[in-house]
């Protein structure tokens, strides 16, 4: 069964923040983040794996991929949008 983080950030825009991306502190399989505009992000940090974290965005009913944290970027969390 995965584990989940779901927590609200009280401004908006809130992004993913880089701490909640590090894989040092990925204590999850699954991380759900919503703000004040009702945007809400998910993060799949594939942890303990060889393959490239997922960034999602909610748009409308669906999950939209917006960028990936390849293997080489999990310690800092860095992202690359989908469109580089």
């Amino acid at each position: 069964m995965p584990w989940a983080d779901y927590h609200s950030h009280p401004w908006a825009p809130s992004e993913l923040s880089q701490d909640d991306r590090r894989s040092s502190l990925q204590l999850y399989d699954i991380r759900i983040q919503f703000d004040t505009a009702c945007t809400v992000m998910k993060l799949v940090p594939h942890r303990h794996e060889d393959r490239p974290g997922e960034v999602f965005v909610r748009r409308g009913r669906t999950w939209v991929l917006t960028g990936y944290i390849h293997p080489e970027d999990k310690q800092s969390g860095r992202v690359t949008s989908v469109d580089e």
